[in-house]
């Protein structure tokens, strides 16, 4: 069970705007301001009794219920598709996965590049939705740890939104090396670990209206890069877009429900919030190549 209280939220906020202050990010005044905010909040109890307690959720059951509405609004697809689209675009047309497929919105992609594709999840609820969007790909329900391909079967492997959902990347990122030809790629794209960290993670409701959390882990950039060395593939590409520079909104004197938090809680304590967010990385984005077969010695 996770506790989630909105006001340790917000003054997690205050700290990481603080601690930048102290790194020199911001004035004196900007200080005070936070200082001042947080006395607020403390003496306030217009937060004091809103914690709420939130069960942890399988993938399975997670994905079933965010099913009906994975496909929008979803700000993830705007900043994955544009780098998935640009690596892909740039290759030759071969057989690709669609690892953790979803609702099929990469498959569909792929198959409209002329690729032949195999979309590969663990929810037959996110399955269904991708027969109907991609009919041109073949589905199939299956765990990421255990790819059901043969060695060497796929040009391409793409996995979007997926792996802050696995609990150690390193089974995982071998089965795509396995599963990939020499000299084949492969494409990341997820939640950057800075976003996970600041509770960037999917909210669900159970049957009984229960709020739940799908499980997420927090993936550093050295764990990626450590699984994919190990299984033999070599970075070609990354990129961590960051989140725009933008301004503080209105503070909002109003605490939102639970199924719009944390993003509603920024809006407590806007310029803490964008002090602590904005410039932050959004998402890590990954291309890697596998090893091509050494020639045999002469």
């Amino acid at each position: 069970m996770i506790y989630e209280h909105p006001l340790a939220y917000v003054l997690g906020l205050e700290g990481i705007a603080l601690m930048r202050a102290y790194a020199g990010e911001h004035d004196r005044a900007f200080i005070e301001r936070r200082l001042a905010e947080i006395r607020t909040f403390l003496d306030g109890d217009s937060l004091s009794g809103a914690a709420v307690e939130v069960a942890s959720v399988d993938t399975v059951e997670g994905y079933r219920i965010w099913a009906q509405t994975y496909d929008g609004p979803n700000a993830s697809f705007d900043l994955d598709e544009p780098f998935i689209r640009e690596i892909v675009d740039a290759l030759p047309v071969g057989d690709a996965l669609d690892a953790a497929c979803g609702t099929g919105r990469i498959a569909a992609y792929l198959a409209g590049r002329g690729h032949r594709v195999r979309g590969l999840d663990s929810s037959p609820d996110m399955l269904e939705r991708a027969r109907l969007r991609a009919p041109q790909a073949e589905f199939e329900l299956g765990d990421l740890s255990s790819l059901p391909m043969p060695d060497e079967s796929v040009d391409l492997v793409v996995c979007s939104l997926a792996l802050t959902h696995v609990p150690a990347l390193g089974p995982t990122l071998a089965e795509f090396a396995r599963v990939l030809r020499p000299g084949g790629h492969l494409v990341l794209a997820d939640i950057h670990p800075e976003g996970v960290a600041l509770g960037v993670v999917p909210p669900v409701r159970l049957p009984d209206g229960r709020p739940g959390r799908v499980a997420t882990y927090r993936h550093l950039v050295g764990d990626y890069l450590r699984a994919a060395l190990a299984a033999g593939l070599r970075v070609r590409r990354c990129e961590e877009p960051l989140h725009p520079p933008g301004r503080p909104g209105e503070r909002s004197e109003v605490l939102q429900s639970w199924d719009v938090w944390p993003w509603a809680l920024r809006d407590l304590a806007p310029e803490a919030a964008h002090a602590a967010i904005a410039g932050t990385p959004s998402m890590l984005l990954w291309h890697f190549q596998r090893e091509k077969a050494s020639l045999p010695e002469s």
